[in-house]
């Protein structure tokens, strides 16, 4: 591929370095003149894949688009502009994107104006970034997680220049204020602490895509939820690749317990984070979550595997013995907890007695829920030059038994609900059935509930009358 002038590509060696240096942080934003009213009489469409960072990145796109004078649309046939924020977690995320950019072929086919642009940490990769500059022309936008900021500027070299454009550093990294932001939702809120990761997992992509971790000052995120707390949101949840980590790049008097305190006393009524490191869950957190009621009593405590020496070659930096100990001190500390998890299997050259200490690990946690993964190697990570002599048969064989195993536990753990009375948060009607409203209990389990006049965003009292491995049902308790 020929590399033309003005283009910044991806480039991993160098996105895997870290220094020193102080952290930039901006708190202006500036729209250049010239792309100032460039959105009036358009219209924009975002595609967003992969996780909650990824969700609140499509916020701040959706924001700039307004400002531009954009306006939204749901229907991708009617946009001007299609953005795609992907993830780069998964190889089968890479195909669905491909996938969705090839549908587009046909309307930038009707419509050679027609800017379709891929973000996010799918971008930060040079494979995929080759692939689609040779075989999909019809991208003309390629911008990576560290210049959202730039958009106006891009876009306009797109519009009315008439040029492809391809920014895509890779760097560590710096902290945006004051960015615009388009919120999806009504009642519920992501709030960035922190960007980036100097984890270093070894089968885990995002220290590359996403730079080094770099938190936000405490005042800053303070703010944000005040004005969230008076705009009248119901909930939020503080974001981070380990939340855990919060402050650690700044001085010693940052950390999350610490955080977590003042936000809860800002006393927005619901307040959830994700996600947590074992590594780095201390006993003060455990302290602050269980002193606050708006504080929910739910943990996402990512496992990935259940055997040591497997937890050792990626990098986890705790053993099986570790990881139990701490499960022992949530669920003793936090009345009536939640437990979520992730796991990976077939990590390579994972033996059956390894992945049996996986399925010892969900056997004796009896997680509330958990996300499930077949390894997928990620290029540039030191996983994915290991040699692996499981095959994926043996994969998915086992996948299947585990998912086997924690479903049965999820739902055990949600048939001790059924009798009980639970708020819910409700977020709307139901996706399956738009005669029974939907929400979340404190412990972050979805119900399908009976009632009449329910207004998104209310806290509804609703009786459980039955339990499923993924949700509970019940009836409102109406005067």
């Amino acid at each position: 591929m020929k590399q033309k002038p003005g283009w910044v590509l991806p480039n991993l060696k160098e996105a895997q370095k870290r220094t020193k240096e102080e952290t930039p942080r901006i708190d202006t934003y500036i729209i250049p003149e010239n792309a100032r009213s460039m959105g009036i009489g358009h219209t924009y469409f975002i595609s967003t894949y992969g996780c909650q960072a990824n969700e609140r990145d499509s916020e701040t796109l959706a924001g700039i688009m307004d400002t531009l004078g954009f306006e939204k649309v749901e229907d991708v046939e009617q946009a001007d502009v299609i953005l795609i924020n992907t993830c780069a977690i998964r190889e089968n995320a890479m195909e669905k994107v491909l996938g969705e950019i090839g549908n587009f072929k046909r309307l930038y086919r009707a419509n050679p104006d027609l800017v379709i642009g891929v973000c996010g940490c799918m971008a930060q990769e040079e494979g995929f970034v080759e692939r689609l500059l040779e075989k999909y022309p019809q991208v003309r936008l390629l911008f990576g997680t560290h210049n959202i900021q730039d958009l106006p500027s891009m876009l306009y070299s797109v519009m009315y220049e008439k040029q492809r454009v391809v920014r895509i550093y890779s760097r560590e990294g710096e902290v945006y204020e004051n960015l615009p932001v388009h919120r999806f939702g009504k009642h519920k809120a992501w709030v960035n602490i922190m960007y980036g990761c100097d984890k270093f997992c070894t089968y885990c992509i995002v220290p590359y895509t996403r730079g080094k971790q770099r938190s936000r000052y405490m005042d800053e995120i303070l703010n944000e939820v005040k004005e969230l707390k008076e705009q009248g949101y119901k909930e939020i949840t503080l974001l981070g690749q380990n939340v855990n980590a919060y402050g650690k790049d700044i001085d010693d008097s940052y950390d999350f317990a610490t955080l977590l305190e003042e936000v809860a006393k800002i006393g927005i009524p619901r307040i959830r984070f994700t996600t947590s490191h074992p590594w780095d869950f201390s006993d003060e957190m455990l302290d602050v979550i269980g002193k606050y009621d708006n504080i929910m009593p739910f943990i996402h405590l990512p496992l990935q595997s259940g055997d040591s020496d497997i937890l050792k070659l990626m990098g986890r930096r705790y053993s099986q013995e570790e990881y139990i100990a701490l499960y022992n001190k949530i669920i003793e500390r936090i009345p009536h907890v939640a437990v979520s998890t992730d796991i990976i299997v077939g990590f390579p050259n994972e033996s059956d007695e390894q992945f049996q200490h996986t399925l010892d690990v969900v056997n004796y946690c009896r997680f509330d829920n958990a996300f499930t993964f077949i390894y997928s190697p990620r290029p540039g990570t030191p996983a994915a030059k290991m040699e692996d002599s499981i095959d994926m048969e043996t994969k998915k064989k086992r996948l299947a038994l585990l998912n086997k195993t924690w479903n049965e536990h999820a739902l055990e753990r949600n048939k001790a609900y059924v009798g009980r009375t639970v708020t819910v948060l409700v977020d709307g009607f139901s996706k399956k059935n738009d005669l029974v409203y939907s929400g979340y209990t404190e412990t972050n389990k979805l119900v399908n509930f009976t009632g009449n006049n329910i207004k998104t965003g209310d806290f509804v009292q609703v009786y459980i009358d039955g339990a499923k491995t993924f949700s509970l049902d019940g009836h409102a308790i109406q005067e």
